[in-house]
């Protein structure tokens, strides 16, 4: 199994390269996320030394860590160290790192590359419907972590989005001052409470008055719902 992998599938269409270093089963176990189907395969986490022996390159835009959260708590500061040493010694390409822990980048601040973006997903401003799907920090935590990193080049991931207070939603992405934001919808099926059409459109007029928005094609699920 390569380390560096082209990107495909439902992957962000910007992203042209995967690259996962830490492996194995992620601490926050998303009922959503499109890794459970390999939740019984799955070891614990772990670093594969052997990923260090690749040649990035340079001019590709690369999604680390993009099956596991590797800034999830129990993830050992020293593998991400090793992590970022690596990725610098190839600055020439763009790194996607995207946690719903994005309280931990801060502690990283020195060691990231050049072209780095951080990035976070919130399903909806709503916590009570994040609670019951995920072990991770609910989506009012990641918002107060994104709104305070001092970093230039952020995004917020909107997906798979579920029912928000449109108002509250539009006002956390205001100040979070991201770069771009990506919505997109579920499209593994898990019955989540979802917005309707006509809300979703709402959001991305809202949001387009002061920031990037990328549509993700499993996305039309939703809008071409009859209101």
């Amino acid at each position: 199994m390569n380390c560096l992998n082209i990107s495909k599938g439902h992957m962000y269409g910007w992203v042209t390269h995967t690259l996962n270093i830490i492996r194995g089963r992620c601490p926050y176990g998303c009922l959503y996320c499109y890794m459970r189907k390999f939740l019984n395969k799955l070891k614990p986490p772990r670093l594969e030394e052997r990923c260090f022996k690749q040649n990035l390159g340079s001019g590709k835009v690369i999604f680390v860590g993009s099956s596991i959260d590797m800034w999830a708590l129990g993830i050992p500061n020293e593998w991400i160290e090793k992590v970022l040493e690596y990725l610098n010694k190839y600055p020439n390409n763009v790194y996607l790192f995207q946690s719903k822990n994005p309280e931990r980048f801060r502690y990283y601040y020195r060691l990231f590359p050049p072209a780095t973006i951080l990035g976070t997903t919130i399903e909806t401003n709503r916590d009570e419907l994040v609670d019951m799907i995920t072990h991770a920090p609910l989506p009012s935590t990641r918002f107060s972590s994104m709104q305070s990193l001092r970093w230039d080049r952020k995004m917020v991931s909107i997906e798979p989005i579920m029912d928000f207070d449109l108002d509250i939603l539009v006002e956390w992405i205001k100040k979070i001052k991201p770069e771009f934001v990506s919505i997109g919808a579920d499209s593994k099926g898990n019955n989540l409470p979802e917005p309707p059409a006509w809300k979703v459109k709402k959001l991305i007029e809202a949001l387009e008055k002061f920031t990037e928005i990328r549509v993700k094609k499993n996305l039309n699920r939703i809008l071409r719902v009859k209101e």
